[in-house]
């Protein structure tokens, strides 16, 4: 059945939502995967398993601390107070800011893996030749890595489409304004319009199916060619 007006405005939030949580995580997630990957701090473990917490975690426990720490008494809610903008849950931005933590282990760990597939022989060669290291970080690891950049854009993107829990958590469901693709499916249910739940579920199975093609596409790259190649 064709999508109704409230349906077609959950889908057009998905995607926005998605559009714009993705390179916010990218942005963070790049740095931090390189860094985890070149750094031998002693505290690297900590940082490595903080960031994938969002993996383990119920979304919903995510979502309950966020709705805690930056609701009208949390020390994050403070701060958006002090900033002079409006407390973020239940609003567009808090989406977006949930989105960014769960979708950085999804970031990083595939960048990481690209990163660490690297070795030392390129990088070497290139300080060999006076390349600074955010010369050997442009021109040099991101080049490289770049199947595993695409795959973390992908996986983001598509974690972002499926949210439910911790969105839930954060923004509600308000229609228009955080309602997502995920809430509206289960709105439908819960008021018991199977159709539209159907006609929704089995955009998301199309979406899913799509993007794990395309990982099994990025799976058979491979981002380094062998030295002299």
């Amino acid at each position: 059945m064709p999508l109704s007006a409230a349906d077609a405005q959950a889908v057009a939030l998905t995607l926005q939502l998605a559009a714009v949580s993705t390179p916010i995580a990218l942005a963070i997630g790049l740095p931090l995967a390189w860094w985890l990957s070149r750094s031998r701090a002693r505290w690297r473990g900590a940082v490595a398993a903080f960031v994938a917490l969002p993996l383990v975690l119920p979304p919903t426990v995510l979502g309950f601390y966020l709705l805690l720490w930056f609701g009208p008494n949390g020390w994050g809610g403070d701060v958006v107070r002090w900033l002079g903008a409006r407390p973020l849950p239940f609003r567009f931005e808090g989406l977006v800011l949930a989105s960014v933590l769960c979708n950085l282990p999804f970031v990083v760990q595939p960048l990481q893996a690209a990163f660490d597939a690297l070795g030392e022989a390129w990088l070497e060669a290139a300080a060999t030749l006076r390349a600074g290291p955010w010369d050997r970080f442009v021109t040099i690891a991101l080049p490289l890595a770049w199947p595993g950049l695409l795959a973390a854009t992908v996986l983001a993107f598509a974690h972002t489409i499926g949210e439910f829990g911790i969105v839930l958590m954060i923004g509600g469901n308000i229609p228009g304004q955080t309602q997502v693709l995920s809430i509206a499916i289960y709105s439908h249910v819960e008021g018991l319009r199977y159709a539209q739940a159907h006609t929704l579920s089995a955009l998301l199975v199309v979406f899913a199916f799509v993007v794990l093609l395309l990982l099994q596409w990025l799976g058979r790259r491979t981002p380094l060619r062998p030295v002299g190649a």
